[in-house]
């Protein structure tokens, strides 16, 4: 069944109309693409749907949740991670606090990977952690640290490549042990994080597009990865915005792989490395 553009705008209305959730300005395909799926798992007409929500305050909310929600892992793409470790975050050593904002931090898991980067790299308690999502689930899921074992085992070869290795240096290798950060137990197919680092990141839900920064502090390093690629031209650049009225001089942005700035605001960075930084 194939979505015609009317029905995804009568969804995107019907929401705003119901919630403080506005669609408007993402990403059409990506947001097609999520309805789809919602119709099918859900077996239900866009005109059911609509109804639906329209009756049920909590199924609306389980829908843009199903919407809203990203997947992410251990050291998700360790190229980024090493340009952290050796050309980023080096910059950042003579900060009496660095702070950091995790922008759209999903289930937690790259909050846990930064934390365990900056504690290698002799920073985390001279850290402040912050992280937002619109999507309490994750953020709920975030603060417990507990993640499936057998999902993530095959992640725990990034957390090797990022902590143990040095790409730059293949003579120098770290006997890092899991347990150090982590405790796996595989009888009940989790690993859960240890209580220090439960204990540090301030997590508040946000939604990048109508909400202010929830916190009193600007920032030396905003981490927004594969959370932008979701949203039109316009939208992207409100984001940008926000970011930048909310970042010290001279602070970094680090962007997903695959997305970029574009517009009004590139002016207002620079590329570095796999970061933007703050002119």
């Amino acid at each position: 069944m194939e979505l015609e553009n009317q029905e995804i705008q009568t969804f995107v209305n019907t929401v705003r109309s119901l919630s403080d959730y506005d669609f408007t300005e993402y990403s059409d395909k990506s947001l097609k693409r999520r309805l789809m799926k919602i119709l099918h798992d859900y077996h239900l007409t866009t005109e059911s749907l609509l109804i639906k929500i329209s009756e049920n305050p909590e199924f609306l909310e389980r829908i843009v949740k199903d919407i809203t929600v990203n997947t992410t892992e251990l050291f998700r793409d360790p190229a980024i991670w090493h340009s952290l470790r050796y050309d980023i975050l080096p910059d950042f050593e003579d900060l009496s606090t660095l702070n950091i904002w995790h922008a759209g931090c999903s289930t937690g898991q790259e909050v846990f990977s930064m934390m365990i980067l900056l504690n290698e790299m002799g920073l985390l308690e001279r850290s402040d952690i912050y992280a937002t999502d619109i999507n309490s689930d994750v953020l709920e899921a975030a603060r417990k640290g507990v993640y499936r074992y057998r999902f993530n085992v095959g992640y725990l070869n990034n957390f090797d490549a990022v902590i143990k290795e040095n790409p730059r240096d293949h003579n120098i290798y770290h006997n890092v042990p899991y347990s150090k950060y982590f405790v796996v137990d595989k009888v009940r197919d989790n690993i859960r994080m240890k209580d220090y680092l439960l204990n540090k990141p301030v997590y508040e839900k946000m939604d990048l597009v109508t909400d202010h920064n929830p916190f009193d502090r600007v920032f030396d390093l905003v981490i927004c990865r594969n959370v932008i690629i979701y949203f039109n031209y316009e939208l992207q650049n409100k984001v940008f915005k926000l970011f930048l009225d909310n970042m010290n001089q001279g602070s970094v942005l680090v962007l997903g792989v695959h997305e970029t700035i574009l517009g009004p605001y590139a002016a207002y960075f620079k590329k570095k490395f796999q970061a933007y930084y703050k002119k």
